[in-house]
């Protein structure tokens, strides 16, 4: 089921929860509304659930208008970060809550209840658990017995708030590639809640990166990776360096004869910028390159194939700023330079995301 957010706008008080904000969700998408506490994202989530009623605008579902449509006709099913399954129930009954809460007319035989639901539970590979109750689980098999709870009455959309966020890294990682399986083999439109970076860039078929009510940028996991629309954007999305630089003639400078090529800026004469630079694309050589910011290094943390740097630039009188530098170096390419903590050292990134401040470019 297609779902079309139009001009949502939300307040709670004086807070702007969501401002005027638009969406298309198509059929069979997995979707990830991405950003930081307080964004708004729960609130939208909420909003298309039916839980929370806007303040301005509309919810279409396939076309038809459901903004006034209670939450028990919109097909929805939910997944929330805490489970919320029922304690004194066995799995097998909390999957078979929402079948057996039906309206008599449209309530399935006992039989066909508990082949449901067996088909269900074989489906997120807890068959086996039937029996049991929520406190002998881990927290990785309640929350996939939520899962086949909210499928169990066939919504046509299915949206998640935080669902992986009560467990531990390792959990995590699991549970996120099942749902991606699991969603291939289902394909019900999927809406899922979350702040980790990395679970969206995994799972989702399209990131909605959201920042104080408002959405910042659109697009598939790889383009808000390399084409981020906004600082917030590449701010948001991991670990990042930031330069305050010069943009001329569509080269950007970042200092002591370290410059790059960007193009997309070929308008822009002596404008500030701000480039920002992963610590993967960040150079590391030894002084006597020659090329390249001095700077000290202030920490190397060597974990598994890579040397983590914490670097702070030295300027021309050998003094150090206070802005801190993070550069990821092959463990190979560390060894063979044999630095250490305490050494000076050249840098110099090999790409940036470079915006101008306050749009400076030159009339055309």
């Amino acid at each position: 089921m297609s779902i079309e957010v139009q001009r949502i706008s939300k307040r709670f008080g004086h807070f702007v929860a969501l401002d005027d904000v638009d969406l298309h969700i198509d059929s069979g998408e997995l979707v990830a509304l991405l950003g930081p506490s307080g964004c708004g994202k729960t609130t939208l989530l909420r909003i298309i659930a039916g839980l929370e009623s806007p303040d301005a605008g509309a919810i279409r579902f396939e076309g038809e208008d459901a903004t006034d449509r209670h939450v028990r006709e919109r097909n929805v099913g939910f997944v929330f970060q805490h489970y919320a399954l029922f304690r004194h129930m066995s799995v097998f009954d909390n999957v078979a809550f929402g079948l057996r809460m039906k309206p008599r007319a449209q309530r399935p035989s006992e039989r066909q209840i508990r082949d449901k639901v067996m088909s269900l539970l074989k489906l997120v590979q807890l068959d086996w658990l039937a029996q049991r109750y929520p406190a002998q689980l881990s927290g990785g098999q309640r929350q996939r017995i939520a899962l086949a709870r909210a499928l169990a009455v066939e919504p046509k959309v299915l949206l998640l708030d935080e669902p992986f966020g009560a467990l531990d890294a390792k959990v995590r990682k699991e549970l996120r590639r099942w749902l991606r399986r699991l969603h291939d083999e289902l394909h019900v439109t999927s809406i899922f809640v979350t702040h980790d970076q990395e679970e969206a860039l995994e799972v989702a078929d399209r990131v909605v990166l959201m920042n104080h009510g408002r959405i910042e940028q659109v697009g598939s996991p790889q383009q808000v990776w390399e084409q981020p629309a906004s600082p917030f954007v590449v701010g948001f999305l991991g670990d990042v360096n930031l330069f305050h630089a010069r943009a001329h003639e569509g080269r950007v400078h970042l200092g002591e004869g370290v410059a790059l090529e960007v193009p997309e800026h070929a308008e822009a004469r002596d404008a500030q910028a701000l480039a920002y630079v992963r610590p993967h694309e960040l150079d590391v050589m030894l002084p006597s390159a020659g090329a390249g910011l001095p700077a000290r290094i202030e920490r190397a943390l060597l974990v598994g194939p890579l040397a983590r740097l914490e670097l702070r630039i030295v300027d021309a009188l050998g003094t150090v700023p206070t802005s801190v530098l993070e550069a990821h170096v092959p463990l190979e390419r560390w060894n063979a330079l044999g630095l250490r903590e305490g050494d000076t050292v050249r840098v110099a990134p090999r790409t940036a995301r470079v915006f101008l401040r306050a749009a400076e470019t030159a009339p055309a």
